[in-house]
């Protein structure tokens, strides 16, 4: 083997150059981009030389330079309208973003989370360096959807309405709602709490997430003539401690439910923990049903029944979806997918008790 023997610069505060790295390896400054952006335009051995030469002055190329010469970022964006700390507090994200990750390390592209700089989508979108976007969550009317339109970029959308020129991946929320309504209504149960999730006024839109859920839940009550009064919905965050701060506040207030409804498992996992402070027994005492299926609930306690939703695999095909338009070079990123639901019956549920209120 060779003895490669580089000159390396005493002063550590320069860093080294592209031309450095040519004039200690013997080529131009084309060859040494070629390295490291298109190697199959060199000889093996001359692309390995270079490589060597380069890490022994400490070259790093460019990444911006490398962008633009390759035309490409390799780079996915997903899009939340709310902040990543409440974001990575509901479990739900980290398996969505699970199944957007095994797509696209896969295929050699990163990730970047983009939420609200400065209170703005609009302002992180202008420095975000992308090549598509996954959106999830961002319902039509929110202020700042026009200007994630005209950015161009390719673009999917998860739990919220297809635009006309981008795809989305949805899951049948109202069947879900309307089983899990209906489970809890079957077993007697009629003093249901719901415990919904922010942004309260996605409520208002017909096609959001939160409103295709309450649709569900009120169908079922309608079957079963059973009203819901204002008082029994709390919006929440959905994390452990915005469900567990819901069904406090509702008993503070003098509600006494049999049966907690909650759109998301995270505020479900927390509404079996107010419970627990409460001396309430779960189901004997309440009775509740979360929304999503994530793992953990197979090891709250009791394990909780639920509204499965395949999260990991909206995220994979979201992924798809979105790698796939970019493949084809084109903005238009395919159809509207609409998942199943199914209810998942587990021990938080039981028949109610006939039992006074206290």
């Amino acid at each position: 083997m060779a003895l490669l023997v580089v000159k390396v610069a005493s002063d550590h505060s320069t860093r080294a150059r592209i031309a450095d790295v040519a004039r200690e390896a013997g080529v131009s400054k084309a060859a040494v981009s070629f390295a490291f952006n298109n190697p199959g335009r060199l000889r093996p051995e001359t692309a390995d030389r270079i490589r060597q030469v380069a890490s022994a002055l400490g070259y790093r190329p460019d990444p911006v330079a490398r962008m633009l010469t390759a035309g490409s970022t390799a780079t996915i964006g997903i899009i939340s309208p709310q902040a990543l700390s409440q974001v990575f507090a509901n479990p739900f994200f980290s398996l969505f973003a699970e199944g957007v990750a095994t797509v696209t390390e896969d295929r050699g592209f990163g990730l970047l989370f983009i939420s609200p700089l400065q209170g703005s989508l609009e302002r992180a979108m202008a420095r975000a360096t992308v090549d598509g976007v996954i959106v999830i969550g961002l319902d039509r009317h929110h202020p700042e959807v026009e200007s994630i339109r005209r950015v161009g970029l390719p673009t999917v959308l998860v739990d919220a309405p297809a635009w006309p020129e981008h795809g989305a991946i949805e899951v049948d929320d109202t069947s879900g709602a309307l089983a899990a309504a209906k489970h809890l209504l079957e077993l007697g149960h009629r003093d249901l709490l719901v415990v919904t999730m922010q942004p309260s006024e996605a409520q208002d839109d017909a096609s959001s997430v939160m409103a295709r859920r309450m649709r569900g839940y009120r169908l079922a009550l309608e079957e079963y003539n059973v009203k819901l009064s204002p008082e029994y919905v709390r919006v929440a965050p959905a994390t452990f401690e915005g469900g567990e701060q819901a069904f406090l506040r509702a008993w503070e207030d003098g509600l006494r439910p049999t049966a907690v409804l909650s759109m998301s498992d995270a505020a479900a996992a927390g509404v079996l923990q107010a419970a627990r402070r409460l001396g309430l027994s779960v189901p004997d005492d309440l009775s509740v049903v979360g929304f999503d299926d994530l793992p953990l609930t197979r090891f709250t306690d009791p394990p909780l029944t639920t509204v499965h939703q395949p999260v990991r695999r909206k995220g994979e095909e979201a992924a798809q979806m979105l790698l796939a338009a970019l493949s084809a070079g084109s903005n238009r990123t395919g159809e509207h997918r609409i998942l199943e639901t199914r209810l998942v019956v587990r021990r938080s549920t039981a028949a109610v008790a006939n039992r006074t209120a206290s």
